[in-house]
């Protein structure tokens, strides 16, 4: 059975340029052998800000409301994630942390792995997804792909958008992926076990 790896887009911003590293990861991962890409982007399930009287670490799946249950079941169907993050103020936006904080078993026992965008590569932002991963009983990844500006000025400014535009970092991408698989397939079997 193939693996069910999900792209998260963490921005929900107008203009925002996740949609381009994502027309990339699913130009080069989409059609290969041993997984299946399913691509969730948070601007489809519009939550409230985080609210909840109790953790979802404590109520596990009894989601509040079917907005937060549709996003829940989502995640849950995945064996591990790319989480496509951009870098606010050192920070990842508050969309994906929002939409973390209304969940928890979910994530439990599967790998994440990051394409970060901005002045240091989303570098800032991928670091403390990786604190809040391990929050989540997760794995994150080593390997991440990041998006220097080098790279992004000419995805920004190109008038024709083509994935060849981040080229540069395929290699970077095949050796995440490969980790991703690995990871995504060892705790697969783990948790079926």
């Amino acid at each position: 059975m193939a693996l069910n790896l999900q792209i998260i887009i963490g921005s929900t911003r107008p203009g925002r340029f996740a949609d381009k590293p994502v027309a990339w990861l699913v130009d080069r991962l989409s059609g290969r052998d041993g997984f299946e890409l399913d691509v969730v982007d948070l601007r489809d399930h519009p939550l409230p800000l985080f609210d909840s009287p109790m953790s979802p670490a404590r109520t596990l799946r009894d989601y509040p409301n079917e907005a937060v249950a549709s996003l829940g079941r989502r995640l849950d169907s995945a064996d591990g994630y790319i989480t496509v993050t951009s870098e606010y103020n050192h920070g990842y936006p508050a969309s994906l942390k929002n939409a973390m904080d209304y969940v928890f078993p979910e994530f439990n026992k599967k790998p994440m792995t990051f394409v970060g965008y901005g002045n240091a590569g989303g570098a800032r932002a991928i670091e403390q997804l990786r604190l809040v991963s391990v929050e989540f009983e997760m794995a994150p990844l080593r390997r991440a792909v990041h998006i220097f500006p080098d790279v992004m000025r000419p995805a920004v400014t190109s008038k024709e958008f083509t994935p060849a535009l981040f080229e540069s970092l395929d290699a970077r991408l095949e050796m995440m992926i490969e980790e991703l698989v690995w990871w995504a397939t060892a705790l697969k079997n783990a948790r079926d076990n």
